[in-house]
């Protein structure tokens, strides 16, 4: 009974065994920081001149009152302000007012440039405005992706609000998406909280719950057997040894 058991369930689970393993290698090879892509955008510190602020914080409220989360930094060599209104995100230039958003793509181009950390040239540049690509959230739109031609076709997502990176992304996350999908067996969303993840993991253990069955009357009960076997043809030699000596 075990044996069939065993053998109809790794018949069934035994190929999403093989892309568990797989897929958890892969998550497990590569260093975590750089599936993120971490190491594709340089940490760059604002320095800000405030000789040159000659639009006040006060005169930003007075013009965008009920303005949230408002920030003082730069964007390319001016400084700005960046802050929320109404559900909008707003970038203005710290020096005249000047309303700097949304940016253009010779902007996002330059910005782009300014952030990424390898010496490749800009190959591409798209605007994104809805339906964004899977790797990419919704609450980031308006986008600019900016592709590299350089090792992994690295590609930096530059608000067309804010003028920040907001996304990176290269071949091995994308890599790695795909093999998480194929871990956690969710080909929707990627949540891996559902239901054919648990039934295969049930069959998966057992599958396993058999196979240690199998395990114990194939090699552990017949060693048992064997030795007992031993014992009855030593006492028959043994018998038939006194029988010859009578």
């Amino acid at each position: 009974m075990s044996r069939k058991l065993h053998k109809w369930l790794m018949l069934f689970i035994g190929i999403q065994f093989v892309i568990w393993s797989v897929s958890g290698a892969y998550m497990v090879i590569f260093d975590i920081d750089y599936i993120h892509g971490d190491s594709l955008v340089q940490q760059h510190q604002d320095v800000i001149n405030d000789k040159q602020i000659n639009f006040s914080l006060k005169q930003v409220l007075d013009r965008y009152p009920g303005s949230e989360k408002l920030s003082l930094g730069s964007f390319g060599k001016q400084p700005v302000y960046r802050f929320s209104h109404d559900g909008q995100q707003y970038m203005i230039s710290g020096v005249n007012g000047d309303l700097l958003s949304p940016i253009t793509q010779a902007q996002a181009k330059t910005a782009a440039r300014y952030y990424y950390s390898g010496s490749g040239d800009i190959a591409e540049v798209e605007l994104i405005s809805d339906n964004p690509p899977s790797e990419l959230s919704k609450r980031h739109l308006p986008v600019y992706r900016v592709n590299f031609d350089d090792f992994a076709s690295p590609s930096l997502y530059i608000s067309q609000l804010s003028g920040k990176v907001v996304s990176k992304r290269h071949e091995f996350w994308r890599g790695f998406d795909v093999m998480f999908i194929l871990h956690v067996m969710d080909y929707q969303d990627g949540d891996p909280d559902n239901k054919l993840l648990l039934v295969s993991s049930l069959l998966g253990l057992l599958a396993a719950l058999t196979g240690l069955v199998l395990v114990y009357f194939k090699v552990f009960r017949k060693k048992a057997l064997g030795r007992g076997g031993d014992s009855q043809k030593l006492m028959a030699t043994q018998v038939h040894l006194s029988k010859e000596s009578v």
